[in-house]
């Protein structure tokens, strides 16, 4: 797969089948994705026009300028009794070559197939890995000096670009310390999560009850925010963090 860059945007070729479906329909289908990395931290889909479903596609009018990408042309979608107003993009005269002829689609207004498995939240980045092992390391977390979780049968998840995080079996934490909020969060390698709230702060702590299945070796575990807890492994102090969630 290769990778140019162009300015700040990145392009590759992908290689999965990817559909899109509105109502059950499809609009599109193509087994020649481009990845289209508009922002540093994850890609977008962008399909070649003749593999949108032909008639799907009504220009509105309306447009949506990118110092990148440039002009882009907003159509709305209607399939499968819905209709998703604005919802595809495309940028004819672009300076990046490899995107004109291309459709780009709301990610959240559709859903989304790589082969036949539904995807969630955003395209999976062929660049990132995510391992979990289980550890006989000693963790400890601390909320304002108080010890809310203690293992030393910790499962360590590696995240490529993201620290290290630790899931705690939960008869290993506090559970009457933590509350469970109405937060779900969706990660497209690990699933949706559950949130809670621990001793008063506000959303320190979350869980994947049913997580996919490449990343089941965290399932019902709890792990902790790092960067606004105290973590001890094998007795030391470990740094926060600086992340985006600091």
């Amino acid at each position: 797969m290769s990778t140019p860059v162009r300015g700040r945007v990145r392009v590759a070729q992908g290689a999965k089948r990817v559909r899109v479906f509105l109502g059950g329909q499809v609009v599109a289908d193509t087994v020649h994705p481009l990845l289209v990395w508009e922002v540093p931290y994850y890609p977008t889909y962008y399909f070649p026009r003749a593999d949108v479903v032909s008639g799907v596609l009504a220009p509105s009018g309306r447009t949506s300028h990118s110092p990148s990408r440039g002009e882009g042309v907003l159509s709305t979608i209607k399939g499968g009794g819905g209709e998703a107003v604005d919802a595809a993009l495309e940028y004819p005269d672009s300076p990046i070559e490899e995107l004109r002829d291309h459709v780009r689609f709301e990610f959240g207004a559709f859903d989304w197939f790589e082969e036949d498995e539904q995807i969630f939240t955003h395209p999976r980045d062929p660049g990132v890995r995510v391992d979990i092992l289980p550890s006989s390391r000693h963790v400890r977390i601390e909320v304002d000096g108080v010890t809310v979780a203690d293992t030393v049968r910790p499962h360590l998840l590696f995240e490529t670009g993201l620290p290290t995080r630790y899931y705690l079996p939960r008869v290993d934490v506090r559970m009457d310390l933590l509350t469970k909020i109405d937060t779900v969060t969706h990660c497209p390698y690990k699933g949706a999560a559950e949130h809670f709230d621990v001793t008063g702060h506000e959303d320190l702590a979350w869980s994947y009850p049913t997580p996919l299945p490449e990343s089941e070796r965290a399932a019902g575990l709890v792990a902790f925010l790092d960067e606004k807890v105290d973590v001890y492994v094998d007795g030391v102090r470990q740094d926060r963090p600086k992340t985006k969630f600091a």
